[in-house]
């Protein structure tokens, strides 16, 4: 008989009950190096990052999409930190995320890099409804990176992402491949709530 893996399983454990899709997306290293991102799965990750909120609807957020076997694929991972090249080479496809931080007009779109987070975050939670494993990486050559894209010295490069197909089988190096299967956590709820400050008195009248 063949022996077979248990998916590994990460369900957040939440203060109050959440949609699957968000409890249960988590980071994978450990990617599926035959797996091929189709062109419906890549067009619904970008249309779901296109319909996020952003501010005055300027919509900031551009994407560069390598596919494994590509030049450009080839060239954004030796862009990587040597760590993330370690297990990202396996990844169906390498996502350049950027922000257009001044519009058109040449008015500085201050919020340019939150909106570009969020739609990040819409396209996360679509790959996980797709079946699909989003890590995003901070490590990274920006500079060459951002020599890559066909775009003007205003368009930042925040992230990569290494979007593919999980696979529990795949064999990682150490640190990772601890860090694969240790559990998730975040800060407790109280961590992250701020106090207000009372209003200030106004001044009596003279």
């Amino acid at each position: 008989m063949t022996a077979t893996t248990s998916p590994i399983s990460k369900a957040a454990t939440t203060a109050a009950p959440l949609h699957p899709l968000l409890a249960e997306r988590w980071s994978p290293r450990a990617l599926d190096a035959r797996h091929d991102l189709t062109a419906d799965q890549l067009n619904a990750l970008l249309e779901a990052a296109r319909w996020a909120p952003s501010a005055s609807n300027t919509q900031p957020w551009r994407f560069a999409v390598a596919l494994r076997g590509s030049a450009e694929y080839a060239a954004v991972l030796d862009g990587l930190a040597p760590g993330n090249r370690a297990w990202a080479h396996a990844a169906s496809a390498l996502i350049v995320a950027a922000a257009e931080t001044v519009g058109p007009d040449g008015a500085a779109r201050p919020w340019a890099v939150y909106d570009t987070g969020q739609a990040v975050a819409h396209l996360t939670v679509q790959a996980q409804h797709e079946g699909l494993a989003v890590h995003q990486l901070g490590g990274f050559d920006r500079d060459r990176v951002a020599a890559l894209l066909a775009a003007p010295g205003e368009v930042t490069p925040l992230v990569v992402l290494a979007v593919g197909r999980r696979d529990d089988t795949a064999q990682l190096a150490e640190p990772f491949a601890s860090r694969e299967t240790a559990a998730r956590d975040r800060l407790p709820l109280n961590r992250l709530l701020l106090p207000m400050q009372p209003a200030p008195a106004e001044s009596a009248a003279a």
